[in-house]
Order: C-alpha cells, then sequence, then structure tokens
C-alpha cells in the first residue's frame, strides 16, 4: 500500500508524516506537490500541519484552492481514505469535506504541547486498532484549533458518532482544563459521514517513537493500515 504527504507552500508537517510511514512503520510513501493533480496508486493521501499560505485570511482557506485539492475531493469521494492534521484539519473544514470550522484558540495565544485525547468510537478506518474510552497522548501546535459548527450540525455529528475524539484529563474525563483552545463538546478529531475522511488537530505523526515523547500516534497510524487490510503487529 501507498501513502501520498500533500505539500502546500508552508507545510512542516510533511517530513514528520513521510519519517513515519517511511522509516517507523515501514510502508511506500511520496510526497505530492500542491500543483500536482495525480493521486493514481495511492490508498491513503494526509494532509500534514504547518502554516499553508501563511494562513492567511484564515487557516487553510488558500490551501483548498490549490490544484491537487480537486483531486483529494475526487479521491474522497470515491472512497478512499483522507486524513489531515492540525492544518491539514482546517484545509479539509474550508474545502467542505469535513464540516464546521477551526476559530482561533479561546486564549488567543499559540499552544505548543502534550494533551490527552478520548477514542469515542474504535470501529472506524481512523481509530480500530484502539478501544473505546482509550486515552492518547499525543502533541499539538497550533493557534486555530478552537472546533466550532452550528448547533445542528454539532447536534448531527454527535448523532452520528463523527466525533473520533474529544480532549480530556488522563483518566479520560471530558473537562474544561482539559480543552486547551476551547473546542465545543471538547472536540479534538471528527469524521465525515461517509468514514473515509478525518480531520484532527493533534499530532500523532509527532508520536511514533517513544525517543520523541511518546508513540500513541501509531494507533492511529495502524488503524489505517488494518482498513486497508495490511495485518499489523
Amino acid at each position: 500500500m501507498k501513502f501520498g504527504v500533500v505539500v502546500f507552500p508552508g507545510s512542516n508537517g510533511d517530513v514528520d508524516c513521510y519519517h513515519m510511514v517511511k522509516h517507523v512503520l515501514g510502508h511506500d510513501v511520496s510526497y505530492v506537490w500542491y500543483q500536482d493533480t495525480d493521486l493514481s496508486g495511492l490508498d491513503c493521501v494526509l494532509l500534514p500541519g504547518g502554516f499553508s499560505y501563511g494562513d492567511y485570511l484564515r487557516a487553510g482557506a488558500i490551501a483548498r484552492f490549490s490544484p491537487i485539492m480537486s483531486s483529494v475531493e475526487e479521491f474522497a469521494n470515491a472512497g478512499g481514505l483522507v486524513m489531515g492534521l492540525c492544518n491539514g484539519f482546517q484545509v479539509l473544514t474550508e474545502s467542505g469535506l469535513l464540516p464546521g470550522a477551526l476559530l482561533r484558540n479561546d486564549s488567543l495565544q499559540f499552544r505548543c504541547q502534550w494533551v490527552d485525547v478520548r477514542v469515542e468510537d474504535g470501529e472506524t478506518k481512523f481509530t480500530n486498532n484502539c478501544r473505546k474510552g482509550q486515552v492518547l497522548h499525543l502533541p499539538i501546535a497550533h493557534g486555530d484549533g478552537n472546533y466550532f459548527a452550528d448547533p445542528e450540525t454539532l447536534e448531527r455529528l454527535e448523532r452520528n458518532g463523527q466525533v473520533l475524539v474529544r480532549y480530556c484529563n488522563p483518566a479520560g474525563e471530558t473537562t474544561r482544563e482539559s480543552n486547551p483552545n476551547g473546542s465545543l463538546n471538547n472536540i479534538a478529531g471528527i469524521r465525515n459521514e461517509a468514514g473515509n475522511v478525518f480531520g484532527l488537530m493533534p499530532h500523532p505523526e509527532r508520536a511514533g517513537e517513544k525517543l520523541t515523547g511518546g508513540d500513541d500516534g501509531l494507533y492511529i497510524f495502524r488503524s489505517i493500515l488494518m482498513s486497508l487490510g495490511v495485518p499489523v503487529a
């Protein structure tokens, strides 16, 4: 199987994604330049973190119009797996592939720290290597991670089980203190209705080796592999 990592001007998580897939998991991966349009041969597309186009206008607002995004939308609409991480999540909401928006952190400060998130569903394409209620320890680094949606959209997300991870404390409790950015309902990551597009603000690609502070990000990437029929240890 093969991953593709989209590179926008200003991306900085692309190398982390490549390292996770190639050197930690040992699978094929290639960079996909933002001006390209060919996603043939890929099984999963990753939209990395960073500051695409300098976050001008809004985070992800300009990247959404990059040539590659038309192909990403076609890929997703055909059932291909797409995961957006941090800025990639912002691009997915701007493109309409995921509902809602990522606003400025309620603190109005950039947050760079490790957080805990609780897995809400252990049977999706992105979490099937986890158990429901499992707490993952992952890093964040964002200024615009405050998830927002109108009441109807939020109710639909909750009703459909589209919220996959929520900010929590180490005991798995979703407290206000454990929410680093003010996200509604402590939302850290959501999927689309079809279940093949996932966006999350934490960085699992930066949590693949204990040497870097933790390896809970492997649960997310191994879930993708399992969804594609690849056996994992």
